[in-house]
């Protein structure tokens, strides 16, 4: 992480939050774009001078773009080309070259392209071209303060691991943020709740898997499922637990940001899942890459291929290597097949085979995701129908899947709204208030117990 989490939690938020209270008015905006370049430094104290001078170029890009008409659309070309070669050289330079080393292995095999990849590059450059694409479809207001523009991009709740927040979205926000007590209130909730997320559940998972995933050979066929489920957790617990406390934080500041996740496990279809899945993700694909392309008004056979290209990119985006290719194409072709042949079919179905069908197809995506080395990719594969691996359940496995067991059945309930239905059921009582800050409390002394106890604590998604 950029900071370790308990000198966040009691070093950096208090001071963050203290300032952004204690200041005047006039002053709250720029200390947040300190403390947010602060925040991004620590981690990363040389890449900060590449998104303050991407902030700064685009802000005056934007500027150029509201004073100048006639050349609007060059200006549009000349961010989005600047924004998309930062991504090429710094995420994608490696894979590029490793490609053509292994077309071309003499004299190439030597060679090696090794750059470290910028913490939450591709989240920060995408916010930053939705502004300037907005700025042009006369969507947004060019925004002439280059410190409002700057903690726009570079606002530490979302700051290294999404949501992506438009800059439509939180346009008035930075002149009039909704500071309430009932707002922070709530917004400390939400922190919890997503802390509870990442480090007592996610990374329970995540030791499991990582001991499933040590040999499987002698896991077992039942081990090898248990595994890819248990992975299919962690990352739901991982991902939605960081935008449940960048939600919060922002909710804590005064700012409402985009929701993210809305129980992608309880879907009923590939489409539904990805209306759940990452959804700022979803939308800033199909704003500013899918209808731009034609979306679904050029024919069916164009939308198929405008679908495929789509989602070849959104798994590009997840990481530089082929993997996250596969794994974006392997859902294109899903929801083209239930845009042509299985859509009509799956809504007749029972709910529960609805559910099953698409539990297992996200599960297997997750197993593609997860693998960057495709060989290992193969042999887990392999695994999960047998093939080297020809027992139900290995011996040491077992007695990890028994051992795991509550915290699987806890993490199934977790993913699910039941417990958020019951919490509005009974919101309108009195005793409820009560009973609820004392959870929270609880939550978060365990939490903290976790941290610190525990030495795996990585967000999977701070690489991207």
């Amino acid at each position: 992480m950029v900071f370790s989490s308990l000198t966040f939690l009691f070093a950096f938020l208090p001071i963050a939050l203290i300032g952004w209270y204690v200041l005047p008015r006039t002053c709250r905006i720029g200390f947040l774009l300190l403390i947010s370049l602060v925040f991004y430094a620590w981690g990363e104290p040389l890449y900060v001078l590449l998104m303050i001078g991407s902030i700064v170029v685009n802000w005056a890009i934007g500027l150029l773009m509201d004073r100048s008409k006639q050349h609007r659309k060059l200006y549009l070309i000349g961010s989005v080309v600047l924004n998309l070669a930062l991504l090429a050289v710094f995420k994608y330079a490696g894979l590029f070259w490793n490609t053509v080393r292994g077309l071309f292995p003499a004299p190439l095999s030597e060679a090696s392209v090794s750059i470290r990849l910028p913490i939450g590059i591709s989240f920060f450059t995408f916010q930053i071209m939705s502004y300037v694409i907005d700025l042009y479809r006369g969507k947004a207001q060019v925004q002439k303060n280059p410190i409002k523009f700057g903690a726009y991009v570079a606002m530490f709740p979302q700051l290294i691991a999404g949501p992506i927040v438009r800059y439509v979205d939180i346009e008035a926000q930075l002149d009039a943020p909704e500071r309430s007590l009932s707002g922070f209130a709530d917004g400390v909730r939400q922190f919890i709740v997503g802390l509870s997320k990442k480090v007592l559940l996610a990374n329970a998972m995540a030791v499991l898997y990582a001991k499933l995933c040590e040999n499987p050979s002698a896991i077992g066929i039942l081990g090898a499922w248990v595994g890819l489920f248990s992975y299919t957790f962690q990352i739901y617990f991982d991902f939605s637990g960081y935008s449940d406390m960048a939600c919060g934080l922002g909710r804590m500041l005064g700012f409402r940001f985009v929701k993210n996740f809305d129980y992608p496990y309880i879907a009923g279809s590939i489409t539904d899942f990805w209306r759940r899945w990452h959804i700022s993700l979803s939308t800033w694909f199909r704003e500013y890459v899918y209808i731009p392309l034609g979306g679904n008004r050029r024919g069916k056979a164009r939308q198929m291929l405008n679908l495929l290209i789509v989602w070849g990119l959104t798994g590009l985006w997840h990481g530089a290597s082929w993997n996250f290719v596969l794994w974006g194409l392997y859902y294109g072709v899903l929801l083209i097949v239930e845009k042509l042949f299985l859509g009509k079919r799956i809504e007749r179905m029972p709910g529960i085979v609805r559910h099953i069908y698409t539990i297992i197809v996200v599960a297997v995506g997750w197993g593609i995701f997860s693998f960057t080395d495709l060989s290992a990719l193969g042999i887990w594969f392999g695994a999960l129908i047998g093939i080297g691996n020809r027992c139900l359940l290995g011996t040491e496995s077992a007695a990890w899947c028994l051992g795991y067991l509550p915290m699987l059945l806890i993490c199934a309930f977790a993913s699910t709204p039941v417990a958020a239905n019951l919490v509005k059921r009974l919101e309108h009582f009195r005793w409820f208030a009560p009973v609820q800050l004392a959870g929270a409390a609880v939550l978060f002394l365990l939490c903290l117990a976790a941290l610190a106890s525990q030495s795996y604590n990585p967000f999977i998604y701070f690489r991207f």
